[in-house]
């Protein structure tokens, strides 16, 4: 997932208050990103570093949903190409992530140096469902996978 001018935002007032806590996550909560898996063993272990780095493209993108919904900004800037990295992770308070689902994948695997996922993670914001629909490409960088940049598709 990208950092665009186009996502959920709330209201000017409301980004100046201090930021809502990310949600409850554990080591043992079921792992935000959708596969039967806890946490701690699916994406967590990406975002303490125990699991080494994501091996494809696309476990590479459910972790970076996963550390959205966690608010890892470490994490998900670790993971983001140098040449389209911004300063920060700009987390808007009022976004709930609410599922992601993979929709296809082209290339990322041990096999190749480029791919792409595209995706739709759903969200709440200021109780009014939506989602995101979007097509990550994916590269690697000193050979662990990088978010490069994304379109949106709706």
């Amino acid at each position: 997932m990208s950092r665009r001018k186009t996502r959920p935002r709330t209201s000017p007032a409301s980004r100046t208050a201090a930021a809502a806590p990310a949600p409850a996550v554990t080591a043992n909560s079921p792992c935000p990103c959708g596969l039967d898996a806890v946490y701690g063993a699916c994406c967590g272990r990406f975002h303490s570093g125990t699991g080494g780095t994501a091996p494809t493209a696309e476990l590479l993108m459910r972790s970076r949903y996963c550390a959205f919904v966690v608010r890892d900004e470490a994490y998900l800037l670790r993971t983001w190409a140098p040449e389209t990295r911004p300063g920060e992770v700009d987390f808007d308070p009022g976004t709930r992530w609410a599922g992601l689902e993979i929709e296809g994948t082209t290339d990322g695997t041990a096999f190749h140096q480029h791919g792409t996922v595209t995706f739709t993670a759903r969200y709440v914001h200021g109780g009014e469902a939506g989602s995101l629909h979007e097509r990550s490409r994916f590269a690697r960088y000193e050979g662990a996978w990088v978010y490069v940049d994304g379109d949106f598709l709706d």
